[in-house]
């Protein structure tokens, strides 16, 4: 694992994720990652911290959490990593992620249920072909 300060291109990057250069740029554009830096050239810098937000984007989409549901978490997240932040922020933070885990549960539980009606209909269409 690279450490929490280097930084990584965002072909590197996009690679690493499994997102398009397109679909990172979408999503700084979006102001859920932004690079920590660039080069002289312009380039994207990211640390891993921008990684690992770009894993829980990817992670977010297929349960169909809007840009503004992920920029709430994100901002959970952030106060909750924050040493400065107050007692109040944190324990607000606390509740938002649970919140958000309970709601990630009840759609994970829904896909569970697509899953199995589509996994029923392709043994009844192999059924007709056998």
């Amino acid at each position: 694992m690279a450490s929490p300060d280097e930084t990584h291109q965002i072909g590197e990057v996009a690679e690493r994720v499994g997102l398009s250069l397109r679909t990172v740029r979408y999503y700084e554009e979006q102001g859920l990652v932004v690079p920590q830096a660039r080069t002289e050239g312009g380039f994207r810098l990211y640390t891993e911290r921008q990684v690992d937000r770009l894993f829980l984007v990817k992670k977010m989409k297929p349960l169909n959490f809007t840009l503004d549901e992920m920029r709430t978490l994100f901002a959970a997240r952030d106060a909750l990593r924050d040493p400065d932040a107050a007692p109040d922020a944190q324990a607000q933070a606390r509740e938002t992620i649970a919140a958000f885990a309970a709601d990630a549960e009840k759609r994970t539980a829904k896909m569970r249920k697509m899953l199995a009606q589509s996994e029923e209909f392709v043994v009844e269409l192999r059924g007709e072909t056998a």
